[in-house]
């Protein structure tokens, strides 16, 4: 089992940046995959951005230029840096982490708002 903490969300301007962190409770390395997803109201949730154990990094189209993600290993920390953020970026962001079994686990989620 992994347990995921996710800190940093809040509330800022159009425009600004926010930077996430996802803490795991065991070493990130053996994780097969680990991404950021995230659910605006109304809305189901979506992939934002995942990063391979190997360090390969995917995102949604919404968010390629702005959004960066990136681990520390020695950390056990996934982050997420969320530059030039918009209002349609606001929702509940939520960590997971991915085993090679095909098992995965969810954060509690943090909140993000942006305002206009």
């Amino acid at each position: 089992q992994v347990q995921l903490v996710e800190s940093g969300g809040g509330l800022v301007q159009a425009g600004g940046s926010l930077r996430l962190s996802c803490a795991a409770s065991r070493n990130i390395f053996s994780i097969n995959a680990m991404g950021w997803y995230r659910q605006a109201p109304g809305k189901e949730r979506e992939l934002v951005a995942t990063i391979t154990r190997g360090g390969n990094t995917n995102y949604a189209d919404s968010v390629k230029g702005r959004f960066t993600i990136s681990r520390d290993i020695a950390k056990d920390t996934v982050y997420l840096q969320m530059n030039s953020l918009k209002p349609e970026d606001t929702a509940v962001y939520y960590c997971r982490s991915e085993l090679a079994t095909g098992v995965y686990f969810w954060g509690k989620g943090t909140p993000v708002t942006v305002s206009s």
